[in-house]
């Protein structure tokens, strides 16, 4: 699995307004602003990538994601 891979697995799941995802093939950061994340905790939204990467996660072809996910107004606000 590359960066580039698994930003476009997130992307073809979630619409995003800003999507970066760094990594080492194991062990991966993204940074996630979409408007699904509206009216969602953190748990939730995490949960909601989790869903759109599906079996990745678990057969442990993505074996660490860490997240921060935003709203367009949030993001807008940093």
């Amino acid at each position: 699995m590359t960066a580039d891979q698994l930003q476009q697995l997130i992307a073809a799941g979630l619409p995003c307004e800003h999507l970066e995802v760094t990594g080492d093939g194991r062990h991966w950061a993204a940074v996630i602003v979409s408007p699904a994340f509206e009216g969602m905790r953190a748990i939730a939204r995490h949960k909601r990538v989790y869903a759109t990467l599906g079996e990745r996660i678990q057969s442990d072809e993505v074996h660490a994601l860490s997240m921060k996910t935003y709203t367009p107004a949030e993001w807008a606000a940093k």
